[in-house]
């Protein structure tokens, strides 16, 4: 039987799994790692540790499984988007600490392109808005603060990547300095029409080209690793980041079909198939994966903070002890009594790209307690959800007729139900949960010929459970209402 090992590695935690070829999990292993804030708006993640945490749990995975790295037919690897690293090609040593995907430190610099007129040629050759989410300015900004990182990248002695490169860098023992299509489509310096790096876009950002890693399929043979990692060299088969890999691992192979991963983030993917469509509402046009001849695009709503909230009542508020406890908590009350969150904690993302939006809690009463406050939270996560699939349909590419949910908030029960509430169609929760690893694995199997090619994959995904929308229009119009009033009080707030 062949095995594969999906390296997933998140936001807040590295893990691995080994799946089987009916894309059943045998083992997996997971470790957090440290959360920087060194400064207001500033997110940063520890490269090194990063790759510690992720080799110790593929090799716990081989472990638990009971297999050898011989006996695993390819890795496939999806990684958290845009996180931005930059190293040296002599030692792999980071000259700084990563610039998480999350951070809003180059905002003032993106504001200062926009002004001077420069988004429209961003969106047309990228497929993304002009925001400190992407990795353009904040690679920009660690050659501008790193001493002599600007003459050493034009020297050729730097290397940049996201998470992808800097996994792979590593596993190769530096023998290989790549990224895959769906990673590179997510830097502001892609052109994602003709698929390269643009000139101009580098020139826009002075990036030097020599900092760049090759771009390779999503899914092929890219190399192998250290025989000295596992006791055998095991072949690198799939490479994407982690929502694109959620979107293959759900299914999601025909234009028209769509998933949200409910994560430390919320990120709806809607395939568009052959054609990239330029989105008239803010949201963004992106590579879904690229498999030899066969480009599939996506059109994506990115949600800064979603289950990232949960986090907070959790660690900053101290509102719940674990995570699953909001489920209950919030489910204590009928509705959330008139208040509000909107969780722009980093900003908001789409479909308004405001980096200086900022978390705003509306409509207290003395009546309003903590259960109240946390059925908010979970109404936060589905309406912002709500306004994604909105600018979709405006932009001609729905109406959506049904929503594949994963990620770790997706097993809350309540929360999937208040969305199918407020998007009037059904929610479908699939048996694997685990869609990003299985998209990985998926990805490396299709490199090895474990599976022949993407059709056969369809077979894989199944449906645990679907929540039908149990409210009316009437209704989902006055929450929508309701949301949006308190959006525009969180808006602009950090302005300087």
């Amino acid at each position: 039987m062949p095995y594969l090992l999906a390296l997933d590695q998140g936001t807040s935690s590295s893990r691995a799994l080994v799946f089987d070829d009916g894309g059943h999990v045998l083992a997996t292993a997971q470790q957090e790692f440290h959360q920087s804030y060194p400064a207001p708006g500033w997110v940063e993640h520890d490269p090194l540790e990063i790759w510690q945490t992720q080799l110790d749990c593929a090799r716990q995975a081989l472990v638990a499984a009971g297999i050898t790295a011989r006996e695993v037919a390819a890795i496939g690897i999806a990684n958290q988007r845009e996180t931005t690293v930059l190293w040296e090609r002599a030692t792999g040593r980071p000259l700084a600490p990563a610039i998480v995907w999350q951070d809003r430190r180059t905002v003032a610099d993106c504001e200062r392109l926009r002004q001077a007129g420069h988004a429209p040629l961003i969106q047309r050759r990228s497929g993304l808005e002009l925001d400190a989410y992407f990795s353009a300015t904040k690679l920009a900004w660690l050659l501008d603060h790193v001493p002599d990182a600007r003459t050493r990248a034009a020297a050729g002695e730097l290397a940049f990547g996201t998470i992808d490169s800097w996994l792979v860098w590593q596993l190769t023992a530096g023998a290989r300095h790549v990224t895959d299509a769906s990673n590179a489509s997510r830097t502001l310096l892609f052109d994602i029409h003709r698929q390269c790096w643009d000139a101009e876009l580098l020139a826009l950002f002075d990036i030097p080209a020599a900092l760049l890693p090759e771009v390779v399929d999503s899914s092929g043979v890219l190399g192998e690793t250290a025989a000295s990692l596992f006791g055998a060299a095991i072949p690198i088969g799939g490479l994407a980041g982690d929502q694109q890999a959620a979107t293959f691992g759900q299914a999601c192979l025909q234009p028209g079909m769509a998933k949200n991963t409910y994560g430390t983030g919320c990120f709806l993917m809607l395939n568009t198939g052959a054609k990239a469509v330029p989105s008239q509402h803010r949201l963004l046009t992106t590579l879904g994966w690229r498999i030899g001849p066969r480009t599939d695009y996506m059109l994506e709503g990115s949600v800064f903070i979603g289950g990232a909230v949960v986090q907070w009542l959790r660690d900053g508020l101290g509102l719940i002890e674990q995570a699953a406890d909001i489920e209950a908590l919030a489910a204590s009350v009928p509705d959330s009594h008139g208040a509000l969150l909107v969780p722009a904690f980093a900003g908001l993302g789409a479909p308004y790209w405001d980096g200086y939006a900022r978390g705003t809690l509306v409509g207290l009463t003395r009546g309003v307690g903590k259960a109240h406050i946390a059925r908010a939270a979970l109404d936060a996560i589905a309406l912002q959800t709500v306004d994604l699939v909105h600018a979709m349909n405006r932009d001609g590419a729905g109406p959506l007729t049904e929503l594949r949910a994963d990620g770790g908030a997706a097993r809350n029960n309540l929360l999937l139900q208040i969305q199918a509430d407020l998007l009037g169609v059904p929610v479908i929760r699939p048996r694997q949960t685990e869609t990003t690893a299985l998209g990985a694995a998926l990805l490396a199997g299709l490199a090895v010929g474990v599976w022949r090619s993407p059709d056969e994959l369809a077979h894989l995904w199944a449906a645990e459970r679907v929540f039908a929308p149990g409210r009316n229009n009437a209704w989902r119009e006055e929450r929508l209402a309701e949301w949006h009033r308190a959006v525009a009080r969180s808006r602009d707030w950090a302005r300087p």
